[in-house]
């Protein structure tokens, strides 16, 4: 082989080490748009991670809101991750039955979010951790108005590889009560949802892993699931990019592809969910 063709070969690989040593394995903490994975980083890791949200139709009218949250992630000891975030919402709501006409940007409020891997895919027969997330809201995520209030998410994620370094499935419960207080009336309220999400990921290049999401939705009046509200199901693709070996981006798309309300003959759900949710997360290590 001539002395420059050599040269180029041995350059092309090094410069593919670092894409064959993120082609090992999994890392399952970003690669799903909604849902999570059971990795949570390594001791020390430290990210920040920009999340876009939109959420678009409701039953009649025009109805579209934007969230985008900041956030801090660190893992200080093994096992343990810890998230902080604040987040900003824009809404363009008109005509949309039950709902203030708005047009506006809102700083809406602030959250923690706490993980615990109890279970190492590595070392167990599948992945497994708890998440709790906390937070305050001012700002009313689906109508703009002015609130106080409060939620809580519990989320127990499982995954697996189907394939190994190939094909991988999650599956998350989750669990998450509202309280909520209308400063304006003094009027408050409660509610809870409940939900169960499978997702798929396949590796389908060194950096590029393709899949999808299904996540079923109850919404109830009263956090102890008193009275149901409406249901919905949502299906769409999710797309995961290893951008560097520090950055990463992940997009996926939901819409609701059944839905349901108690009294309702309606094949969807568009009082208590939107037609369409997207998602765009973007992180770096630092």
């Amino acid at each position: 082989m001539p002395r420059r063709a050599r040269m180029v070969c041995v350059a092309l690989g090094v410069a593919a080490l670092p894409l064959a040593a993120r082609a090992e394995g999994f890392d399952t903490e970003h690669i799903f748009g909604f849902m999570i994975g059971s990795d949570v980083g390594t001791a020390g890791e430290r990210e920040f991670q920009s999340q876009t949200t939109g959420r678009f139709a409701k039953d009649g009218g025009r109805y579209g809101t934007l969230n985008q949250e900041l956030e801090a992630e660190f893992v200080p000891v093994p096992n343990v991750r810890v998230e902080l975030a604040a987040s900003f919402m824009a809404y363009d709501i008109k005509g949309v039955p039950g709902f203030e006409d708005r047009r506006q940007l809102s700083w809406q409020g602030v959250s923690v979010d706490f993980r615990y891997r109890f279970l190492d895919r590595e070392a167990a027969p599948f992945g497994m951790t708890l998440a709790l997330e906390t937070r305050a809201d001012r700002v009313d995520e689906t109508t703009a108005a002015a609130i106080r209030g409060y939620g809580t998410e519990v989320t127990l994620a499982f995954d697996r590889e189907i394939v190994p370094d190939t094909v991988l499935a999650a599956l998350n419960v989750s669990y998450e009560p509202e309280w909520t207080r209308l400063p304006r009336t003094g009027m408050s309220e409660q509610d809870a949802t409940i939900g169960v999400a499978f997702g798929l990921m396949a590796k389908v290049r060194p950096n590029v892993l393709l899949g999808g999401e299904a996540r079923y939705f109850r919404k109830y009046e009263g956090i102890g699931l008193d009275e149901l509200a409406g249901q919905a199901l949502f299906i769409g693709p999710t797309a995961y990019f290893q951008l560097s070996e520090r950055s990463r981006l992940t997009a996926t798309w939901g819409i609701q592809a059944w839905g349901q309300r108690p009294g309702s003959n309606a094949a969807l759900d568009l009082a208590n969910f939107e037609r369409h949710q997207a998602r765009l997360v973007f992180g770096v290590n630092f």
